[in-house]
């Protein structure tokens, strides 16, 4: 059974989350504050954490970093805020969606079907078994999801690897920030183009010699990213 961690210091969004994610046959975990919220992840091991920024003890920005350090747990984060700032913020430490309270908890059942739908699909696919994208000193291995940089690995979250291996399968093709959107994360996110954008800095900032000056992740102003290079395999 599917087991989700809910994140907040507040009874009552905890107990009505956990109400309507039971009654679509989710195992539900509560957590009141960020020390309990990890030692829940640590024993529980759920399978998606539902987590709040502003909580006790320890916040969920510090929370949704240590569990990044060890596992790339579907995590959607909730905020009392809609400011820009915290949405991306919790975009760069590798939250995977995000709402504003207050929120439908019907909303919040569909996103995390959502979120879990797209790591069960970004699961390694025997079809590609052996596939290689190498572009000069970048190794792109699509069996084993992983990235060598001048044989050096390079640590990605899931979804920043999907972006990668998206746009080097394409080098030289022009993605939208919306086609990008739909096409690592479906049509069912509900998710705006900063995601996007957040990612496509993270990856920069992980494979090239100068972020600023991207050698492999371009710009097209106006229109969006290109792979400059080629792909093998």
């Amino acid at each position: 059974m599917t087991t989700i961690l809910i994140v907040d210091d507040e009874s009552n969004i905890t107990d009505v989350c956990a109400r309507y994610l039971q009654r679509e046959g989710y195992r539900t975990i509560c957590a009141h504050d960020g020390i309990e919220a990890l030692q829940l992840w640590k024993s529980q091991a759920p399978d998606l954490m539902i987590l709040d920024l502003m909580l006790p003890r320890k916040n969920g920005w510090e929370v949704c970093k240590e569990v990044r350090h060890v596992q790339d747990l579907p995590i959607i984060m909730l905020t009392a805020r809609g400011e820009e700032a915290d949405r991306v913020k919790g975009l760069t430490l590798g939250a995977d969606d995000y709402m504003t309270k207050p929120f439908s908890p019907r909303e919040l059942v569909l996103r995390v079907k959502s979120v879990l739908r797209r790591f069960s699909q970004a699961l390694p696919s025997p079809v590609r078994s052996g596939e290689l994208i190498v572009s000069d000193g970048l190794r792109i291995d699509l069996k084993q999801r992983t990235v060598l940089l001048h044989n050096r690995p390079v640590e990605l979250t899931l979804k920043e690897f999907d972006v990668l291996t998206l746009l080097a399968s394409h080098p030289g093709q022009v993605f939208s920030r919306p086609q990008i959107l739909n096409q690592v994360w479906d049509m069912d996110y509900f998710g705006d183009t900063t995601t996007v954008t957040v990612h496509i800095r993270r990856l920069r900032e992980k494979i090239e010699t100068d972020s600023s000056h991207p050698a492999w992740i371009k710009t097209v102003w106006g229109i969006g990213y290109k792979f400059q290079g080629g792909a093998s395999g």
